[in-house]
């Protein structure tokens, strides 16, 4: 019954980063930044989703950092990331951009991995100076560009005024989402997973959506439901590879369809089988490996600058 922000123990749970960052990005907004895994190592960049925080990538960390320097960072407002009253795409990017500078040597170059609003942050970003200069490949889970709420299925019937109308409604309720109890997570589960996904993954996603304050959640439902990123799309050059699963609700794979018609250099869309809308949960060797396959085929180990220093936590 308690708000605990993630769970304390088992594949779900975050690992110690080590050490922890504060970006400070281009209005001021204060980025929670932790770095796992060795200096030398080649990097990651993980960005997560909507109500989310870093302790959404607990899986991926725990497998990459072993080989791989992981970046992991708190969306503004989210985690450990303090609010912040400014909201839009354009401040993702900046956050985006922010991190990426004191996190990575100048011409380092990584893999960017963004899940949902982190896949929309990497899209507003995508011809900024920052993310050109250093993203070698982007990897793309359970995300879209634009059209989210009409496309959305959260809500069982068709498609149409009415269920756009209501789907609304529902994401941008401004209702605490109160304690993690049985019925929560039989909700979180039919909304933004599988049927199959096993109950460690549903109660991590569950104490994870829950310590997302409302007003936060509230806040950004509104610049989802607005979402217009199409052009974004178009400038994300990189190789780019797409997963997402047949039985997401938040973001169908019609949107995944579309991203792989407009990117310029997509590399794979993988669609998975009856999983929703939390794929680095509910697949996260699955996607693990789709990370590490792309660092390994785009990503130089040379590093000859430091880091841009950020200013550290206590």
């Amino acid at each position: 019954m308690s708000r605990l922000m993630h769970v304390a123990a088992g594949p779900y749970a975050p690992p110690v980063p080590a050490r922890e960052l504060t970006v400070v990005s281009a209005d001021g907004a204060r980025i929670h930044v932790e770095v796992h895994g060795p200096e030398d190592a080649p990097a990651v960049v993980l960005a997560h989703g909507w109500c989310c925080s870093t302790a959404f990538w607990a899986a991926q960390v725990r497998a990459l950092a072993a080989d791989h320097r992981v970046i992991a960072y708190d969306q503004r407002g989210h985690g450990r990331s303090p609010a912040n009253p400014v909201c839009g795409t354009e401040p993702l990017a900046d956050d985006l951009e922010a991190v990426l500078a004191a996190t990575l040597a100048p011409g380092e170059r990584a893999v960017i991995a963004g899940h949902s609003m982190g896949g929309m942050t990497v899209m507003a970003a995508a011809s900024r100076p920052g993310v050109r200069e250093h993203a070698a490949a982007v990897l793309l889970c359970s995300t879209g560009s634009s059209r989210l709420v009409e496309s959305a299925t959260v809500l069982p019937f068709g498609q149409g005024r009415l269920r756009t109308w209501l789907t609304r409604r529902v994401l941008g309720s401004r209702a605490p989402l109160g304690p993690v109890t049985p019925l929560a997570r039989r909700i979180l589960k039919y909304g933004t997973m599988g049927p199959g996904s096993a109950p460690d993954m549903v109660e991590a996603c569950a104490r994870i959506v829950h310590a997302c304050p409302s007003r936060v959640r509230h806040a950004w439902s509104g610049v989802l439901d607005a979402l217009d990123l199409d052009h974004g799309v178009r400038e994300l050059r990189m190789p780019v590879e797409i997963v997402v699963g047949t039985a997401d609700r938040l973001t169908p794979p019609v949107h995944a369809r579309s991203l792989a018609a407009a990117l310029p250099n997509c590399v794979g869309v993988t669609e998975l089988p009856g999983l929703g809308h939390m794929t680095p949960v509910e697949a996260p060797d699955l996607v693990t490996g789709r990370i590490r396959a792309l660092v390994a085929a785009h990503v130089s180990t040379d590093r000859t600058e430091p880091a841009v220093p950020a200013e550290e936590i206590a």
